[in-house]
């Protein structure tokens, strides 16, 4: 029921539509969708030119293509990997937190899959628009521009991906829009163009036949051997990315979709294999070097066009990458792998998200692979290597998906050993590749890993040393510091960010900051937890007074489209406070306006860890915060997420051990917690403020975590058989 439950709230999220059809084709699609360009000059290549090229070659090498499509991209992931989606979120971080139940192991293939995959996304955009704006060459007028200088070529790439990042602010649903019409136009091309050669040479329909793959692949006359895996593999390079992208469009129009595309890129493939069976014996092909069925076969006339579109869609075919860059990271973030970052929202569906600083290093390791290997033929030997481990730690995932979740008996098995056994065979054929520039993407991939390890582990210290402690305990020595006239009063109203959801418990080290470093004496004390809720623009607050007109439990629900403004919105709710009573008047002798109003001064304090020598912590602990430190400084600070930067803002360090804490051990909280509340009951209309009761407040997180948990619990206690491992 929960799954079910779970996929019609996916299903729901993005509708089928024309225009969303059209999104998808603009934005999912251009990795694949390009693949025709080079897959066919990979393969006869591979196999010693056009001189040597035979019907069984033909036939042989097109059926490995189309298996390789069929098995991996539609049966793998459209029809099994796009249903294991995380609330509408696809990618391996997804499928990652569907089963990471089954075992703390399955941390190390999803961190693997997620870093060779975002390795990946950096080299994709480079490859692509070198290769691009090297296929213009072809063009006599442009040549006569351009000529053989390969540092002009460079030149024009590194503006075209500037502006290519650039965009993507804008949002996937308005690139997609302008990118959509585009690659339709584009698959059209290539159905039509394929269909025409088909009509020509029926006989290579015959490729259709997985037994012609089988045999050439075991022939003697296949001079390739297994390697031809590796250009083979090519044709399916972009169904990771399709699975990533599936937040973006949503599951239901990529199953629209799909089958439109397939057709075409089949055709495109059986009519370049058309065209080489009529024209092996040619001699005026001999002499041409590097030889491109893709646009030998078209007349004169017509290769200009197909030229100027092909640059086009190869230029586009970097956004799926991009996009599901965006998605990997943020349900890394999730998973508390990678450091929380500024997301911004700039459509109606939160999966369609912008994250400025991961579009910032991607287009700087960009920038490096096109100074790095100038020409597209140095960057192909680093392509589709670290794509091919990535589609093997999303296999071993799938399988306990399908096993634990799904529940299935003997398929998963069968799945997983077949699908490991296939992926394996194009690893190895694509390690060929890794001394000619497949180094660059390993390097890469373990570099995005180490981040993660980083992070993961030095989270996983903080948690072990991470205390709650009861709020109201401390309430008596908050109300004697607020009159106790011998300290000087810090602020009116000093305020603390939590990251704890439950109302009763309070993080230790803000206890601390607030009485043992120097008290710091206020009017009211402001525990704020912000919440991003599924809805756009739901706009609510709850607050716990405790019983008191001094401490003050707040919690924003704030939707995925709702500015996190801290500041504006903390004052709109204090005035709520004092306009009831519930806040005395905070009146202030000196002020630039005639009528200072009865609210007094803020004073925001964020506290961040540090290491000190004294910090009871092992060197291996200490070795995991400390660099999970560095990377939290380079991610950004809390001040700019929450619109703090013009806010009188505190930067409080604390050591991250755990202090007795006036012998109150016994009635900290057993770990964090959180609240079980959802957007349900929570929208407020437009702008407006939803205040929220207590009474209401308990009601509906009773209700909310019992309709939660009761199906979850059943579904994991009774239905779902016992845990397995390797």
């Amino acid at each position: 029921m929960e799954q079910k439950a779970k996929e019609a709230a996916s299903h729901a999220a993005i509708p089928v539509s024309i225009s969303a059809m059209l999104v998808t084709l603009g934005v999912v699609y251009g990795d694949i969708g390009t693949s025709p360009m080079y897959v066919t000059k990979a393969l006869v290549a591979g196999n010693g030119g056009i001189g040597s090229v035979t019907e069984e070659f033909v036939l042989g090498a097109l059926s490995l293509v189309v298996w390789t499509v069929t098995l991996l991209t539609t049966i793998k992931y459209v029809l099994i990997s796009l249903r294991a989606d995380n609330h509408g979120e696809g990618g391996i971080f997804a499928l990652y937190s569907l089963v990471k139940r089954c075992g703390k192991w399955l941390i190390i293939p999803a961190m693997l899959g997620g870093a060779a995959l975002l390795a990946d996304g950096i080299l994709t955009p480079a490859v692509t628009v070198t290769t691009a704006i090297e296929g213009l060459r072809t063009i006599p007028a442009v040549h006569a521009v351009l000529g053989d200088d390969q540092g002009r070529v460079v030149a024009i790439t590194l503006a075209i991906i500037i502006v290519l990042f650039l965009v993507q602010r804008i949002g996937t649903a308005k690139i997609g829009r302008a990118f959509g019409p585009i690659m339709t136009l584009w698959f059209l091309f290539l159905g039509g163009t394929g269909l025409f050669f088909v009509f020509q040479h029926p006989a290579v329909l015959l490729c259709l036949n997985p037994l012609r793959g089988i045999g050439f692949l075991l022939s003697p006359n296949n001079h390739a051997g297994i390697m031809i895996l590796g250009s083979c593999f090519l044709a399916t390079t972009g169904a990771e990315a399709l699975y990533s992208d599936m937040g973006h469009v949503g599951r239901g129009n990529i199953y629209a979709t799909w089958p439109f595309v397939k057709c075409c890129l089949l055709l495109s493939y059986m009519g370049q294999g058309a065209w080489l069976m009529n024209n092996a014996g040619n001699p005026e092909l001999m002499g041409i070097a590097d030889l491109n069925p893709f646009y030998q076969m078209l007349t004169p006339g017509l290769r200009p066009f197909a030229v100027g579109l092909s640059t086009v869609a190869a230029i586009i075919a970097s956004q799926a990458l991009i996009t599901g860059a965006f998605s990997l990271v943020s349900e890394a973030s999730r998973l508390d792998l990678m450091p929380h970052m500024q997301v911004f929202y700039p459509a109606e569906t939160k999966g369609q998200l912008y994250i400025p600083m991961v579009n910032n290093v991607m287009l700087v390791g960009c920038v490096i692979v096109v100074l790095l290997f100038q020409s597209s033929a140095h960057m192909e030997a680093a392509y589709g290597l670290a794509i091919t481990l990535t589609m093997m730690c999303t296999t071993l995932l799938l399988f306990f998906y399908l096993h634990v979740d799904r529940g299935l008996k003997v398929a998963p098995y069968i799945f997983v050993a077949f699908f490991l056994m296939l992926e394996g065979f194009f690893f190895v054929s694509s390690l060929t590749k890794f001394f000619h520039g497949g180094y660059f993407t390993i390097l890469m991939a373990m570099l995005i890993m180490g981040v993660m390890v980083c992070w993961y582990n030095g989270t996983a210290v903080e948690r072990r040393q991470f205390t709650l402690l009861p709020l109201r305990s401390y309430l008596p020595q908050l109300k004697r510091l607020r009159d106790d006239d011998r300290y000087e009063r810090l602020s009116d109203n000093i305020v603390y960010l939590t990251k704890d959801t439950h109302t009763d418990y309070i993080d230790r080290d803000i206890v601390y900051s607030i009485l043992d470093k120097h008290p710091k004496r206020a009017r009211a004390w402001w525990f704020v937890n912000v919440e991003t809720m599924d809805e756009p623009h739901t706009f609510a607050y709850s607050v716990e007074t405790f019983g008191t007109d001094y401490v003050f439990r707040v919690h924003l629900y704030l939707g995925y489209k709702i500015n996190q403004r801290v500041n504006a919105y903390l004052r709109q709710i204090v005035q709520d406070l004092a306009a009831t009573g519930e806040l005395p008047a905070q009146t202030r002798d000196y002020s630039v306006y005639k009528d200072p109003g009865n609210i007094g001064t803020f004073k925001f304090v964020l506290i961040r860890k540090l290491l000190a020598p004294e910090s009871d912590v092992e060197p291996r602990e200490r070795t995991a915060i400390t660099l999970k430190y560095i990377i939290r400084r380079a991610a950004g600070t809390p001040a700019r997420w929450y619109g703090l930067e013009n806010s009188n803002v505190n930067f409080e360090y604390v050591p991250p051990a755990v202090h007795q804490v006036q012998g109150r051990e016994q009635d900290a909280a057993p770990g964090p917690q959180r609240a079980a509340v959802g957007a349900d009951g929570l929208r407020g209309v437009g702008f407006r403020w939803t205040r929220l009761r207590p009474g209401r407040q308990t009601w509906m997180q009773g209700c909310l975590m019992a309709a939660r948990w009761l199906p979850s619990w059943y579904v994991r206690h009774v239905l779902t058989p016992p845990k397995i491992g390797f």
